[in-house]
């Protein structure tokens, strides 16, 4: 059948297995010889869970298996979906501890990708909670991968991209909260200048995230709205929402019910919506209590809103710069995509915290994620803004990737050496692969 990754670009006809349990997945391991990828619930944007041969659908082993009430400890399998562990415990007082801009990505895949949030500058990415993972690796066995038993595989494999063996299960540390609701604060910066400056004053903060206009240029070059949240007590709530305490309505009901003309997304309607998000933000500013969703998840709202880039997709770029280069590099790449004029109206800003991981993507810094329309232009685009962020020692979240090249990889991230070695000594190489790790020779 024919698979994309949430970008809808590229597309590939594969070959797909749906097991319903570890049996499931040890045979096809066993029977398919020319290598295999699982898949989750296709949220990376590009190639990453695509292989022609063999791509295991692994949204069957959806089991949650243990909970411990007063650890906040969660046993789950691969295909257990962020939103099903919300729904299940959120209303119990516990919320993941680390969620992307998603809650439709699978527990395994978060893991492969090591997915981060609005909170890495304070508590890191969402391998710091997954306490073991179970791995079936090339030779068939099962391994319990910790950080302290089978520590190099656990290393490899959060941030690994599928591609040391196929996580079956997890134990993952959620986070004790009183109720659903965020305590916001909305801060508008006139530029990249100002919004750097806020979130570097607001480290203190659990969660900070930036929207950035990134067709602004000038003395607005960089202007952004920069959210602040905090998970809101009891206290917090008026009596209104005491009754609603865990936000228990219903979201992603509305869906986008057809493809967008290629011709409706361009720079005009793009620098029309930016100025008027900014414009809208502006008013809003200051504190407010908004529900966990519109929060962490405003696009999750519209189902298949990536329908609005047309039947061609889209691209993400995603890079992370560090510290002492971001404004630099972040001004040179703004810079470029004004002259462009392939603006973005879905980018993102966030401030990262240190880490040091095998292969995961997050590094003290600033990263840029935005979305462009999958067009002729497109990659050229995308060849400039890798080489600003290889200047200035930046590098690429492969979750995201779906045309970078494995001459830019390795230029903008010496680890890679590293990991396609221990995949050829553990034979890894030869049954898990990808399009994506062949696209860039992993």
């Amino acid at each position: 059948m024919k698979l994309s990754g949430w970008g809808r670009f590229p597309q590939a006809e594969c070959a797909v297995v749906r097991p319903r349990d570890v049996a499931g997945v040890e045979s096809a391991l066993a029977r398919n010889a020319g290598g295999l990828i699982a898949r989750g619930n296709g949220r990376a944007y590009g190639d990453s869970a695509l292989n022609p041969a063999q791509t295991l659908d692994m949204r069957g082993l959806d089991r949650v298996l243990a909970f411990d009430e007063q650890t906040g400890q969660v046993v789950a399998e691969a295909g257990v979906l962020l939103a099903d562990l919300i729904e299940l415990f959120l209303p119990r007082g516990w919320f993941p501890s680390v969620t992307p801009g998603t809650k439709f990505v699978s527990l395994g895949g978060a893991i492969a990708s090591d997915v981060h949030g609005k909170n890495h500058h304070k508590h890191g990415s969402f391998g710091a909670f997954v306490d073991w993972i179970d791995v079936l690796g090339s030779d068939g066995v099962i391994r319990r991968a910790s950080r302290d038993e089978e520590a190099e595989l656990f290393g490899w494999t959060v941030g690994g991209m599928g591609l040391t063996g196929v996580i079956l299960r997890a134990a993952l540390r959620l986070t004790r909260v009183q109720t659903g609701w965020i305590k916001q604060t909305m801060r508008p910066a006139p530029d990249l200048a100002t919004a750097m400056a806020l979130f570097e004053q607001a480290q203190d903060a659990t969660y900070s995230v930036g929207w950035i206009d990134c067709l602004a240029s000038g003395a607005a070059t960089g202007r952004s709205l920069v959210m602040l949240g905090e998970h809101a007590t009891l206290s917090d709530l008026t009596e209104k929402q005491h009754a609603d305490r865990w936000v228990e309505k219903s979201r992603g009901k509305k869906s986008v019910p057809l493809d967008f003309p290629s011709f409706a997304l361009n720079s005009l309607s793009v620098k029309a919506f930016n100025t008027l998000y900014y414009a809208n933000g502006r008013r809003q500013a200051g504190a407010s209590l908004i529900d966990y969703d519109s929060y962490f998840y405003p696009l999750d709202a519209i189902l298949e809103w990536n329908r609005i880039y047309g039947r061609t997709g889209f691209a993400q770029f995603q890079c992370v710069i560090p510290l002492k280069a971001s404004h630099a590099g972040l001004t040179a790449m703004l810079g470029e995509i004004a002259r462009s004029g392939q603006g973005s109206f879905l980018a993102v800003l966030k401030r990262m915290g240190a880490q040091d991981s095998p292969f995961s993507f997050p590094m003290e810094g600033y990263t840029l994620a935005l979305d462009f329309p999958m067009r002729q232009q497109t990659p050229g685009l995308f060849a400039e803004l890798e080489a600003i962020a290889i200047d200035h020692g930046g590098r690429f979240y492969l979750a995201k990737d779906s045309l970078l090249t494995p001459e830019r990889l390795r230029l903008s991230d010496p680890r890679v050496k590293a990991f396609t070695q221990m995949r050829e000594a553990s034979g890894a190489a030869a049954r898990f692969r990808s399009l994506q790790s062949e696209r860039l020779a992993l």
